[in-house]
């Protein structure tokens, strides 16, 4: 019994590690993550500094150097209402998107 766990764990690590790869690829990548109510009519934009790339209603960026409510308001600027903006993994709070929404488009 004890010749078989070596080769229990041969099969499952492998298994185990494409299945933390494919949970971790379905997140949007970027320091910045804007979800528009509607998907943008262009998927590349630049807003100020910042390079954003869309799939389908939800963009992403690199971090720049402006406050994240500054970011948030220029790419509802440039996209329309967002329904949810991240900076860093925080969301911004109610009240706080809903300033960034009065920029919108």
């Amino acid at each position: 019994m004890l010749r078989f766990v070596p080769l229990a764990a041969a099969v499952v690590a492998p298994a185990m590690l494409f299945g933390a790869a494919a949970g971790h690829a379905a997140q949007p990548r970027g320091y910045y993550v804007a979800t528009a109510l509607e998907a943008p009519a262009k998927a590349n934009f630049v807003t100020r500094s910042t390079a954003w790339s869309c799939d389908g209603a939800v963009c992403t960026a690199a971090r720049a150097p402006e406050r994240d409510a500054f970011v948030c308001e220029r790419v509802a600027g440039s996209v329309g209402a967002l329904s949810a903006f991240t900076a860093g993994g925080t969301a911004l709070d109610a009240d706080a998107l809903a300033k960034c929404n009065a920029k919108a488009k």
